[in-house]
């Protein structure tokens, strides 16, 4: 009997304790390094090239190239006035950066980060992909409501996409679909690549301007993320919301590590929030992890399970310097 009641006991325990594990429990990820980089200029978009091991940092008018594992600054690349982000396009060997306040793309090599060509789109180009299957590359032009297609060889604009909302961040599914969230709808847009055109458009419940988005190939599932702090999960075929969490605030991008199962959000109200993925259709809430104020964006080292953010940090005298922040366990 009193083994009996004494199993009873550590079966309560574990129910009770359950839940704590499975929201705001310690994920073990903290900022490990902060590199200060410097220079002038607001940022967006980070984009993280696995292969070479160098960050691209969109940063107002020029691209900044950075070596993660050095932990320097490579190289600039100008003439992108008003950059929001780059997509690489590996096998071309080459890279596009999005120039938003020109209405234009700048193509450059990969390995020598010289200008190839430059490239009008739609109005506003913000948020960049690479498309898989295709291998084109697709904007988001927030000005004009559409996507712009672009043929990196030809350095050539081969066709456009009308939206029905205005696009932010965009991700494909390497088989043919593209997926685009509509920030002023609280939806995604779905565009099949071969068509050329949006097949269909998905609400998202309880969603204020989405703004970052992340796939999960194997499960097929979206996450994208809300200015009213708020994950919201979608199935990648039917468009069903599967499940909505709660995040930090100000949350600009985000992505998925497929080895540690993880949903990260990087919040500009100065932390990361991190969701772990239990099934394809169940998620929990880990803790949101300090970082820094406006460091919004974030870049997934897939190979180390690292996160990259950015912002600015001030030094002992009050002046702010630019800073990269990596986060790991």
């Amino acid at each position: 009997m009193r083994k009996f009641r004494l199993l009873c006991a550590l079966l309560l325990l574990v129910v009770v304790a359950a839940p704590l594990f499975a929201a705001g429990a310690d994920s073990g990820y903290k900022v490990t390094k902060r590199i200060a980089i410097g220079g002038d200029g607001g940022w967006d978009y980070l984009t993280f090239d696995q292969a070479s091991r160098r960050l691209f940092i969109a940063r107002a008018n020029r691209v900044m190239v950075v070596d993660v594992d050095g932990g320097k600054l490579l190289g600039e690349i100008p003439g992108t006035n008003g950059v929001h982000g780059v997509a690489i396009a590996a096998k071309a060997a080459r890279a596009v950066a999005s120039n938003g306040k020109d209405n234009s793309v700048l193509i450059f090599d990969l390995k020598t980060l010289a200008a190839v060509g430059t490239v009008k789109t739609g109005g506003k180009p913000d948020a960049i992909l690479f498309e898989p299957l295709t291998g084109l590359v697709a904007t988001s032009d927030g000005a004009s409501n559409d996507v712009t297609l672009v043929d990196v060889e030809k350095a050539a604009a081969v066709g456009t996409i009308a939206l029905p909302g205005r696009p932010e961040t965009g991700v494909s599914d390497g088989k043919g679909k593209i997926f685009v969230n509509l920030e002023d709808k609280g939806a995604i847009a779905v565009i099949d690549i071969l068509a050329r055109k949006v097949v269909a458009t998905w609400p998202l419940a309880g969603c204020e301007e989405p703004t970052g988005l992340a796939y999960d190939a194997a499960n097929r599932r979206l996450f994208s993320g809300c200015h009213n702090s708020t994950l919201v999960v979608v199935d990648a075929d039917s468009g069903k919301n599967v499940q909505k969490l709660t995040i930090g605030a100000g949350v600009d991008a985000v992505t998925f590590d497929a080895g540690k199962k993880l949903v990260f959000t990087s919040n500009g109200e100065g932390n990361v929030s991190v969701v772990r993925q239990e099934s394809a259709d169940k998620y929990s809430s880990y803790e949101n992890v300090p970082t820094a104020p406006k460091a919004k964006t974030i870049a997934l080292d897939a190979e180390k399970h690292r996160l990259y953010t950015v912002t600015n940090i001030a030094d002992a005298s009050g002046k702010p310097t630019f800073h990269l922040l990596v986060i790991e366990q």
